[in-house]
C-alpha cells in the first residue's frame, strides 16, 4: 500500500492512547490521506513526532478536524504550529472544530503571543503565515469536498462534552470512518452502514480498576459512561456492518491484547486489528488489514 498511489484512502494511526501516559501509546491522532490532501485528526501527545515518522511533516497538513476539545485531543496543537512553521510552513493552518474551538485557539494563541513576537522579530523567517491558524466551526453533516474526498462531521454522544463528534472520509467508492470519542451511539452505527473501515475508541473495563489516589469506583464509573466498553464496541460494528474494526484510543494504554480480542469476538466476528502507533490501513484496498500491527 502507498500514501502516494493517488486512487487510495490511506489511514496512518499516529497515537491510540489517552490521557494516562505511556511511552508506546502517545496521544490520540490520526492522519488521512487520500486525493493530495493531508488531514490531521486530533493533535494529542507528541503528534508532531509521529507525523514525521509517517512521512508527513506538520508543514505538509491540509486541515486539522477536532473531535472535540478534551486536552489529550488537543494538547500539542502548540506544537503542531511551531514546528510546521520550522519545518518551512507557508500558509495558515485551517482547522475543523466543534463550537467553541475559536474561544480555545484565540486564548492559545494569546498567551503564547509575546514568544511567538519575539520569535518572530529575532528569527526573521521568510513568512509568517505558517503561524496563523483559520477556524470553522462545525456542526454535523458534510464540511467540505475537495479532489474527490468528502468529509462529514458526525454528532456523537461524550455527553456531558457537547459537541463531539466522529468523521466520515468518502473517496473513490471507499469509506472510512472515525467514532472519536463517544458512548454506544445510533447515530454513528447508521452514519456508518457498509463502510470498509470502522476505527473506534474503546474502554477496557476489564482490565482497569480503581486506584488509590487516582481513580475511585466512581471515578471509573464516570470515565466509562461516555467511553464504549469492550463488550459493546464488536456489536457497533456488527450493527453498522462494517468491512473492519480498528480498535484505538485504548484505556488503559496498556493491556492484554489477547484478553480484549477475545471480549470483542463475543459480538463481531469480521475482521478486527488492534491498532498501534504508526499502524497503516489502505482502505478498501486488495489486502485486507490483520490483527494487530
Amino acid at each position: 500500500m502507498s500514501s502516494s498511489d493517488p486512487d487510495s484512502l490511506v489511514l496512518t494511526l499516529l497515537g491510540t492512547g489517552c490521557p494516562i501516559v505511556d511511552p508506546n501509546r502517545l496521544g490520540p491522532s490520526a492522519l488521512v490521506r487520500a486525493g493530495g490532501q493531508n488531514l490531521l485528526v486530533d493533535c494529542g501527545s507528541g503528534v508532531t513526532q509521529r507525523l514525521v515518522q509517517a512521512g508527513c511533516p506538520g508543514r505538509d497538513i491540509d486541515a486539522l478536524l477536532l473531535t472535540h476539545l478534551h486536552s489529550d485531543h488537543v494538547i500539542d496543537l502548540m506544537q503542531l504550529v511551531i514546528s510546521s512553521w520550522h519545518q518551512g510552513r507557508q500558509r495558515p493552518l485551517k482547522i475543523y472544530g466543534p463550537a467553541g474551538t475559536r474561544k480555545f485557539t484565540t486564548a492559545l494563541l494569546a498567551a503564547w503571543r509575546d514568544e511567538l513576537d519575539q520569535r518572530i522579530e529575532f528569527e526573521c523567517r521568510t513568512s509568517v503565515e505558517g503561524l496563523e491558524l483559520d477556524v470553522e466551526e462545525v456542526e454535523q453533516g458534510e464540511i467540505f469536498s475537495i479532489g474527490g474526498l468528502a468529509v462529514n462531521a458526525i454528532e456523537v454522544d461524550h455527553r456531558p462534552v457537547v459537541p463531539a463528534f466522529g468523521f466520515g472520509f468518502r473517496f473513490n467508492g471507499r469509506h472510512l470512518v472515525l467514532s472519536g470519542d463517544t458512548t454506544y451511539c445510533p447515530g454513528l452505527i447508521e452514519h456508518a452502514q457498509g463502510c470498509d473501515v470502522l476505527v473506534h475508541e474503546v474502554f477496557i473495563h476489564s482490565q482497569i480498576r480503581p486506584s488509590g489516589g487516582t481513580r475511585s469506583s466512581r471515578t471509573m464509573e464516570n470515565v466509562a459512561s461516555y467511553h464504549t466498553l469492550d463488550d459493546v464496541v464488536g456489536r457497533v460494528a456488527a450493527e453498522a456492518g462494517a468491512g473492519t474494526l480498528v480498535l484505538t484510543h485504548f484505556v488503559p494504554p496498556a493491556f492484554d491484547e489477547a484478553a480484549l480480542e477475545e471480549t470483542v469476538r463475543r459480538s463481531w466476528d469480521g475482521r478486527l486489528r488492534i491498532g498501534h502507533d504508526l499502524c497503516t490501513v489502505d482502505v478498501g484496498g486488495s489486502e485486507p488489514p490483520g490483527i494487530g500491527q
